[in-house]
Protein backbone atom coordinates (compact mmCIF):
# COMPACT_ATOMS: atom_id res chain seq x y z
CA UNK A 1 0.00 0.00 0.00
CA UNK A 2 1.51 3.37 -1.05
CA UNK A 3 2.23 5.63 1.98
CA UNK A 4 -0.17 8.67 2.83
CA UNK A 5 1.50 12.19 2.00
CA UNK A 6 2.53 14.22 5.20
CA UNK A 7 3.10 18.14 5.69
CA UNK A 8 5.90 19.09 4.20
CA UNK A 9 6.92 21.57 6.90
CA UNK A 10 6.28 19.16 10.14
CA UNK A 11 5.78 15.70 8.74
CA UNK A 12 2.18 15.59 10.59
CA UNK A 13 -0.21 13.55 8.84
CA UNK A 14 -2.67 15.12 6.64
CA UNK A 15 -6.54 15.53 6.67
CA UNK A 16 -6.80 14.14 2.88
CA UNK A 17 -9.39 16.37 0.06
CA UNK A 18 -12.78 15.77 0.82
CA UNK A 19 -16.28 16.95 -0.55
CA UNK A 20 -15.90 20.89 0.36
CA UNK A 21 -12.55 20.70 0.35
CA UNK A 22 -9.75 19.82 -2.69
CA UNK A 23 -6.66 20.50 -0.23
CA UNK A 24 -4.30 18.54 2.33
CA UNK A 25 -4.94 20.42 5.11
CA UNK A 26 -2.34 19.79 8.28
CA UNK A 27 -3.95 20.71 11.46
CA UNK A 28 -0.77 23.10 12.53
CA UNK A 29 -0.03 24.65 9.05
CA UNK A 30 -3.27 24.11 7.48
CA UNK A 31 -3.61 23.91 3.67
CA UNK A 32 -0.43 22.42 2.00
CA UNK A 33 1.61 20.86 -0.56
CA UNK A 34 1.32 17.15 0.35
CA UNK A 35 4.59 15.62 0.93
CA UNK A 36 4.82 12.55 -0.90
CA UNK A 37 7.02 9.19 0.67
CA UNK A 38 10.49 9.25 -0.54
CA UNK A 39 11.37 7.38 -3.67
CA UNK A 40 13.73 4.42 -3.73
CA UNK A 41 17.97 5.66 -4.81
CA UNK A 42 17.79 4.30 -8.38
CA UNK A 43 17.60 4.86 -11.71
CA UNK A 44 13.82 4.78 -12.67
CA UNK A 45 12.12 6.19 -9.22
CA UNK A 46 14.59 9.28 -9.54
CA UNK A 47 13.62 9.50 -13.24
CA UNK A 48 9.74 9.60 -12.17
CA UNK A 49 10.23 12.07 -9.29
CA UNK A 50 12.08 14.79 -11.88
CA UNK A 51 9.01 14.23 -14.24
CA UNK A 52 6.45 15.08 -11.77
CA UNK A 53 8.36 17.94 -10.64
CA UNK A 54 7.30 21.55 -11.65
CA UNK A 55 10.50 22.75 -10.21
CA UNK A 56 13.95 21.86 -10.23
CA UNK A 57 15.25 18.57 -9.49
CA UNK A 58 18.95 20.07 -8.55
CA UNK A 59 21.95 17.69 -8.56
CA UNK A 60 25.48 18.48 -7.17
CA UNK A 61 27.36 17.75 -10.66
CA UNK A 62 29.92 16.17 -10.50
CA UNK A 63 29.19 14.57 -7.03
CA UNK A 64 31.64 15.44 -4.38
CA UNK A 65 34.16 12.49 -4.03
CA UNK A 66 32.97 9.75 -2.95
CA UNK A 67 29.22 11.07 -2.50
CA UNK A 68 26.36 8.75 -3.94
CA UNK A 69 22.67 9.86 -4.19
CA UNK A 70 20.55 8.66 -1.12
CA UNK A 71 16.98 9.09 -2.56
CA UNK A 72 14.17 12.12 -3.11
CA UNK A 73 11.35 13.24 -2.18
CA UNK A 74 8.52 15.49 -4.09
CA UNK A 75 6.13 18.00 -2.80
CA UNK A 76 2.25 17.92 -4.42
CA UNK A 77 -0.76 16.30 -5.02
CA UNK A 78 -0.84 13.92 -7.82
CA UNK A 79 -3.58 15.88 -10.09
CA UNK A 80 -0.82 18.40 -10.72
CA UNK A 81 2.89 18.93 -10.86
CA UNK A 82 4.85 18.70 -7.92
CA UNK A 83 5.76 22.27 -6.55
CA UNK A 84 8.84 20.70 -4.49
CA UNK A 85 11.39 18.54 -4.92
CA UNK A 86 14.73 17.31 -2.67
CA UNK A 87 17.81 15.34 -3.46
CA UNK A 88 19.89 13.76 -1.06
CA UNK A 89 23.25 12.78 -0.82
CA UNK A 90 24.98 10.72 1.15
CA UNK A 91 28.97 10.61 1.66
CA UNK A 92 32.35 11.27 3.03
CA UNK A 93 32.95 14.42 5.03
CA UNK A 94 35.50 16.89 4.86
CA UNK A 95 36.71 15.87 8.27
CA UNK A 96 36.32 12.54 8.63
CA UNK A 97 33.50 11.41 9.13
CA UNK A 98 30.02 10.41 7.70
CA UNK A 99 27.85 12.94 5.78
CA UNK A 100 24.58 13.92 4.33
CA UNK A 101 23.01 16.74 1.85
CA UNK A 102 19.54 17.85 0.80
CA UNK A 103 19.00 20.00 -1.74
CA UNK A 104 15.73 21.29 -2.45
CA UNK A 105 14.23 23.58 -5.01
CA UNK A 106 10.35 24.93 -4.17
CA UNK A 107 8.14 27.62 -4.83
CA UNK A 108 7.34 30.39 -2.47
CA UNK A 109 4.97 28.92 0.41
CA UNK A 110 5.89 25.14 0.08
CA UNK A 111 8.50 24.92 3.30
CA UNK A 112 10.22 21.69 2.64
CA UNK A 113 13.03 23.82 3.24
CA UNK A 114 12.49 25.30 6.05
CA UNK A 115 11.46 21.70 6.99
CA UNK A 116 14.35 20.10 6.82
CA UNK A 117 16.28 22.92 7.99
CA UNK A 118 14.23 22.93 11.60
CA UNK A 119 12.96 26.83 11.25
CA UNK A 120 9.69 27.78 11.97
CA UNK A 121 9.54 30.39 9.19
CA UNK A 122 8.07 28.88 5.84
CA UNK A 123 10.47 31.29 3.73
CA UNK A 124 12.88 33.81 4.75
CA UNK A 125 12.13 37.72 5.14
CA UNK A 126 13.57 39.54 2.45
CA UNK A 127 15.52 41.28 5.04
CA UNK A 128 18.15 38.07 4.30
CA UNK A 129 19.17 39.23 0.49
CA UNK A 130 20.10 42.69 2.39
CA UNK A 131 22.90 40.99 3.65
CA UNK A 132 26.23 39.84 2.07
CA UNK A 133 26.36 36.41 0.89
CA UNK A 134 27.86 33.44 2.69
CA UNK A 135 28.75 31.28 0.13
CA UNK A 136 28.08 31.01 -3.74
CA UNK A 137 27.20 27.90 -5.81
CA UNK A 138 26.37 27.49 -9.61
CA UNK A 139 22.50 26.48 -10.27
CA UNK A 140 22.02 26.01 -14.37
CA UNK A 141 25.19 27.57 -15.04
CA UNK A 142 24.39 31.10 -13.02
CA UNK A 143 26.29 32.20 -10.35
CA UNK A 144 23.55 31.54 -7.34
CA UNK A 145 24.55 33.44 -3.81
CA UNK A 146 23.54 31.88 -0.58
CA UNK A 147 22.78 33.13 2.84
CA UNK A 148 23.05 30.79 5.96
CA UNK A 149 20.09 30.71 8.11
CA UNK A 150 19.30 29.53 11.77
CA UNK A 151 18.24 26.36 11.94
CA UNK A 152 19.01 23.38 14.67
CA UNK A 153 22.38 22.62 15.94
CA UNK A 154 23.03 19.48 14.62
CA UNK A 155 22.95 20.98 10.76
CA UNK A 156 23.66 23.97 9.09
CA UNK A 157 21.10 25.28 5.83
CA UNK A 158 21.58 27.79 3.18
CA UNK A 159 19.17 29.40 1.37
CA UNK A 160 19.11 31.36 -2.22
CA UNK A 161 17.34 31.54 -5.31
CA UNK A 162 18.03 29.92 -8.73
CA UNK A 163 15.39 29.20 -11.67
CA UNK A 164 12.55 31.73 -9.80
CA UNK A 165 12.58 28.91 -6.96
CA UNK A 166 14.08 28.93 -3.71
CA UNK A 167 16.89 26.77 -3.53
CA UNK A 168 17.90 25.25 0.17
CA UNK A 169 20.95 23.12 0.51
CA UNK A 170 20.91 21.55 4.15
CA UNK A 171 24.41 19.49 5.24
CA UNK A 172 24.53 17.39 8.73
CA UNK A 173 26.84 17.13 10.93
CA UNK A 174 27.03 21.38 11.21
CA UNK A 175 30.80 20.95 11.01
CA UNK A 176 30.64 19.83 7.25
CA UNK A 177 29.11 23.12 6.22
CA UNK A 178 32.76 23.33 3.94
CA UNK A 179 30.77 21.08 0.97
CA UNK A 180 29.08 23.85 0.32
CA UNK A 181 31.36 25.87 -1.77
CA UNK A 182 32.01 28.24 -4.78
CA UNK A 183 32.71 24.95 -6.71
CA UNK A 184 29.68 22.99 -6.42
CA UNK A 185 27.87 22.78 -9.33
CA UNK A 186 23.82 22.04 -9.42
CA UNK A 187 22.28 20.19 -12.36
CA UNK A 188 18.68 20.36 -13.07
CA UNK A 189 18.56 16.95 -13.32
CA UNK A 190 15.01 16.96 -15.03
CA UNK A 191 16.77 18.05 -18.79
CA UNK A 192 20.41 16.25 -18.84
CA UNK A 193 19.72 12.77 -20.40
CA UNK A 194 22.46 10.12 -19.64
CA UNK A 195 23.90 11.08 -16.48
CA UNK A 196 25.63 8.03 -14.77
CA UNK A 197 23.97 8.60 -11.30
CA UNK A 198 25.77 6.88 -8.63
CA UNK A 199 23.34 5.44 -6.27
CA UNK A 200 23.98 4.44 -2.67
CA UNK A 201 21.94 3.35 0.33
CA UNK A 202 18.21 5.13 1.24
CA UNK A 203 19.09 7.73 3.72
CA UNK A 204 16.92 8.78 6.75
CA UNK A 205 17.58 12.48 6.16
CA UNK A 206 14.24 12.40 3.96
CA UNK A 207 12.22 11.66 6.48
CA UNK A 208 10.65 14.93 8.59
CA UNK A 209 10.71 14.77 12.50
Amino acid sequence: MRPEPVCPRCGSALRPPDLWSSAWRCERHGEVAPLQAPVPPSADPFTVAGRRSAVPLWLPWPLPSGWLVSGARVAGDDRAPARAAAVALSGPGLLGGPADMIVVSEEPGVGLGAGYAGMDETDPGPELTALPCDTKVTAGGHPTPLWSVPGVDDRCAYIGEAAGCWLWIVVWPVAEWMVIHDDLRLTDARGVAGLDIPFGAATSRLLLP
